[in-house]
């Protein structure tokens, strides 16, 4: 962490205004960035920018300089938002919808596709648990912070190229632990 992040942060934990509007100049576009690709809807990312701000201004002290950069804690924190406003929205769609009206297709084998997605994702956290440290949190920062490489190399404090190499080196290992894990569950 560099010196003009520790300054902004020791404003923050004290609560002052100027340090929150510091941080949005600084990291406003990346967190709207993060929230309009989960949202796919330009007011409600903003919406939820303003919201994550105001959050990370009242919750500043929860922030772990040990845990990660800034801008990936207020990334996360904008993201889920966002996703929170999806499910929020999707709840409220459901809700909606008249009971004796029942959309196609729904039935036993959506509880099918809800357990094979599941299975897919928790193959997907295992394989990301057996990356080393460095390429996990580039694989971390890509796809779930919606960062760019640029931006992960300056998050990271590294070269571009090291970047583009754990990325690479990271993703081919992930092919290579799903096909794996895929083969294990084929039937013999």
């Amino acid at each position: 962490m560099d010196q003009r992040e520790a300054g902004v942060l020791d404003q923050l934990w004290q609560g002052s205004p100027e340090a929150i509007e510091v941080l949005y100049d600084r990291y406003g576009r990346v967190a709207y960035t993060v929230a309009l690709r989960v949202l796919s809807d330009q007011a409600a990312a903003e919406d939820v920018v303003q919201e994550a701000f105001l959050a990370i201004w009242r919750r500043a002290m929860t922030y772990r300089p040990e845990r990660g950069s800034l801008r990936s804690w207020i990334c996360a924190i904008v993201r889920n938002r966002a996703i929170d406003r999806l499910r929020g929205e999707a709840g409220r769609g459901r809700v909606e919808l008249p009971l004796d009206e029942r959309p196609e297709g729904a039935g036993v084998s959506d509880t099918w596709d809800q357990v094979a997605a599941e299975l897919s994702r928790e193959q997907v956290r295992g394989a990301l648990r057996q990356l080393p440290v460095e390429q996990r949190q580039t694989i971390e920062l890509a796809y779930w912070a919606g960062l760019s490489q640029r931006e992960i190399a300056e998050s990271m404090d590294v070269p571009l190229g090291t970047v583009k190499g754990r990325a690479r080196l990271a993703l081919s290992k992930l092919r290579d632990l799903l096909q794996e894990r895929e083969q294990s569950w084929q039937p013999q």
